[in-house]
């Protein structure tokens, strides 16, 4: 049953904290929901799961539409600037801001739907993927800054997409450094900035993100199961 397997990434949480003594309600699992039907989504709701993600806006808005009852939709995936408006009122944190040019079109779209404050992460791509979104570790700073002057977004910490590795251990560097970031960003005193969210951690490495300091994991296959990408 998909409450089991959600269970089974919640001991694990428990588990990795234990291993270097942190509360495990200081960490968030996230569902990740993306191409799964929403019944799946309603499955977890019943049992009083409320954080899912997201990759692509059209499936959020879709599924935010059609479900019975309020979840909390994480925005985990790119977002595009002409996509902002679809779901910026519907969305509990947008994870994955990465440039300016974005940053100001998501305040755009708040003022219209007269929002006082719209949630998002900073991302940052460590492993400097070609593949991968985010900004690097040396422009975050700046980005932060910048970003912290709009009037309706409001910065509560970073985001990652760690290298897909077969042994977690290998992510383990990225981790810490995530980690040292949001403490050098954190006594940079910017006005506007939170850095009590460090969203980092999937199937394959959440326990290692666990251990270094992850505040919120990503998880998809791990409670439903392999991914359908044909739809």
């Amino acid at each position: 049953m998909l409450i089991d397997r959600y269970q089974e990434v919640k001991n694990n949480v428990k588990e990795a904290c234990a291993r270097v003594g942190r509360d495990p309600k200081e960490v968030t699992v996230i569902a990740v929901s993306k191409t799964k039907p929403l019944e799946m989504v309603e499955e977890l709701r019943k049992h009083k799961v409320l954080d899912f993600g997201e990759n692509k806006v059209q499936e959020l808005k879709d599924k935010y539409e059609n479900i019975s009852w309020p979840v909390r939709w994480h925005l985990i995936g790119h977002l595009q600037t002409n996509k902002i408006k679809y779901i910026v009122d519907k969305v509990a944190l947008i994870h994955s801001v990465d440039s300016m040019k974005l940053a100001q079109m998501i305040d755009r779209e708040a003022e219209k739907h007269q929002m006082n404050e719209v949630p998002v992460l900073i991302q940052v791509n460590f492993a400097q993927e070609d593949s991968k979104f985010g900004c690097s570790p040396e422009d975050a700073f700046g980005l932060i800054e910048e970003v912290s002057k709009l009037e309706h977004v409001k910065i509560k910490g970073l985001m990652q997409i760690a290298p897909f590795v077969e042994n977690p251990e290998e992510n383990r560097k990225y981790f810490k450094a995530m980690k040292q970031l949001s403490v050098d960003i954190n006594n940079k005193n910017f006005d506007n900035v939170d850095m009590n969210i460090l969203s980092m951690g999937m199937t394959n490495d959440y326990e290692v993100a666990v251990e270094e300091g992850a505040t919120m994991i990503r998880v998809g296959t791990a409670i439903f199961g392999e991914r359908n990408y044909s739809i």
